[in-house]
């Protein structure tokens, strides 16, 4: 499997919803492995931030949707949180406050993944390579 990008939770849900809020480059890269059949992974921590999007009425539409896309689609490989990504957390110091967003990291790099983000505290943090 050739796996080259991990996407944050808030650009699974605009490629799945309002992909018109992505910008060129995030199109580009998303467009690209699709046309490709290359697979994008998600890590499985995106998958409470969106039930819990939802549960505060912060996104419109169906999270049953969202989940079978993700779950059944060809596009998109669930990666779990195993004991190594766990790990990898603790090395990362304190530039990352939310779990989520250290959870992801963290999985973009035991994979050796590129982030696709526009979250500016991850950029910023330099801790993975990252499409923004």
């Amino acid at each position: 499997m050739d796996l080259r990008f991990l996407l944050d939770t808030h650009i699974v849900i605009r490629w799945l919803t309002e992909p018109r809020k992505l910008n060129r480059e995030q199109t580009r890269v998303l467009e690209d492995a699709e046309r490709r059949g290359a697979p994008l992974a998600v890590s499985a921590i995106s998958l409470l931030e969106i039930a819990a999007l939802f549960g505060k009425d912060r996104l419109r539409g169906s999270m049953a949707e969202i989940f079978e896309k993700l779950d059944k689609g060809p596009l998109f490989v669930l990666l779990p949180i195993t004991v190594e990504i766990a790990a990898e957390v603790a090395t990362m110091g304190g530039a990352l406050s939310g779990p989520a967003d250290r959870a992801i990291v963290a999985t973009a790099r035991v994979h050796r993944l590129r982030l696709v983000t526009s979250d500016r505290r991850i950029v910023e943090s330099k801790l993975v390579s990252v499409v923004e």
